[in-house]
């Protein structure tokens, strides 16, 4: 698929200086999940700038060096390991898909913690690495019964980007609707960045399910959501996806969201004394022509925060030491009281379906 423009020769910043702590901040600045990238970045900025000005990590100012995660995985994983190898980075953090995360978490290999912040399909753990973001027990699991139980829906089709999250997380979803008395109609993968989708909606016209789950990436979620509804399924058919925000939304159309509806840890919209005081503060900082406010650049904040809660700790960014204090670490957020266990952040999860474009938050899973 097009990655966009060749990538530039990789600048290497100076190596850490006692008084800084650089952390990488890998996120999508091309590709189908590029319209993910500037809400990632604002957040991630905004985790910073709290941080220092109550003084820093440890006494250090906390610097963010930014890194394309929406490379091809190898050139993220190779850029990440130069920055480490040069001293230059000392702990690394972002949203990105699992295709790049299955290179950068062995590239790393324990050698600095690496906060990976985006939903994913589970079972992760390799030496260092700490987990923010939802996972099927917390989110697709519990969905998936609230459409059999309170929907009477149990006839699914499956939709997803041809990589890790979506097949994996379609497994998921096979167990999760056996369990319920439900099945799974058809299944079909495209490769990214997919903007025909003409056969596979006559495969889900012709599959008789009641739903499709969607596992499709950023600007091909958009794409597949305005082809759905002009060919008229969504009168009948609904759709539910767990990873889709507003940027998404507001690319989709108002016209392209009916029958949508997704969980998730966080929402701009999400009237939680955690949630409105976060909003309100990014607002105040970006205004209202900042990057849109979604749960995808708010997990970024949250990896920010969980490295720097860790490392406060701990007392240092040693790998080992991180990890033998990570356990039952808890801390306030905007997404609540969070708490890390084996490594991953146990939190609220909410559903919610789309109004137009933005969501109306229904009830907590």
């Amino acid at each position: 698929m097009d990655r966009g423009p060749a990538q530039e020769p990789l600048t290497v910043p100076p190596a850490a200086r006692s008084e800084v702590l650089n952390m990488a901040l890998v996120v999508p600045l091309q590709g189908p999940a590029g319209i993910f990238g500037p809400s990632c970045e604002s957040c991630a900025a905004m985790a910073a700038e709290e941080i220092n000005a109550a003084g820093g990590v440890l006494g250090r100012e906390l610097n963010l060096v930014p890194v394309d995660g929406g490379a091809e995985p190898e050139v993220v994983a190779r850029e990440v390991d130069a920055l480490i190898r040069a001293g230059a980075v000392e702990a690394v953090t972002g949203w990105h898909i699992s295709a790049v995360r299955e290179a950068v978490a062995p590239t790393i290999d324990g050698r600095v913690p690496y906060a990976y912040t985006a939903l994913y399909e589970g079972g992760e753990h390799r030496p260092g690495v700490f987990l923010t973001g939802e996972t099927p027990d917390l989110q697709l699991g519990p969905a998936l019964e609230w459409f059999a139980s309170s929907v009477g829906v149990r006839r699914w089709a499956i939709v997803g980007d041809d990589y890790v999250w979506p097949r994996r997380s379609a497994r998921a979803a096979h167990r999760y609707l056996r369990r319920m008395g439900g099945e799974v109609c058809d299944e079909v993968y495209v490769p990214l960045g997919t903007t025909d989708f003409s056969r596979v909606l006559h495969r889900i016209e012709a599959s008789g399910c009641e739903a499709v789950l969607m596992l499709l990436i950023g600007d091909d979620a958009v794409e597949f959501n305005r082809a759905f509804s002009a060919t008229g399924l969504d009168r009948d058919v609904l759709r539910f996806s767990s990873l889709i925000d507003e940027n998404v939304l507001l690319a989709s159309g108002a016209d392209g969201t009916r029958g949508l509806m997704t969980s998730a840890g966080y929402f701009e919209d999400l009237t939680t004394t955690a949630g409105l005081d976060f909003a309100a503060a990014y607002f105040r900082r970006f205004g209202p022509d900042g990057p849109v406010l979604n749960s995808l650049g708010e997990s970024c904040y949250e990896g920010v925060r969980l490295l720097t809660e860790l490392v406060r700790r701990a007392g240092s960014v040693d790998v080992p030491t991180m990890t033998a204090v990570a356990e039952g670490l808890a801390y306030e957020g905007p997404r609540g009281t969070v708490e890390v266990r084996d490594r991953h952040l146990r939190q609220r999860v909410f559903l919610a379906a789309a109004d137009g474009v933005s969501w109306d938050v229904l009830q907590e899973l």
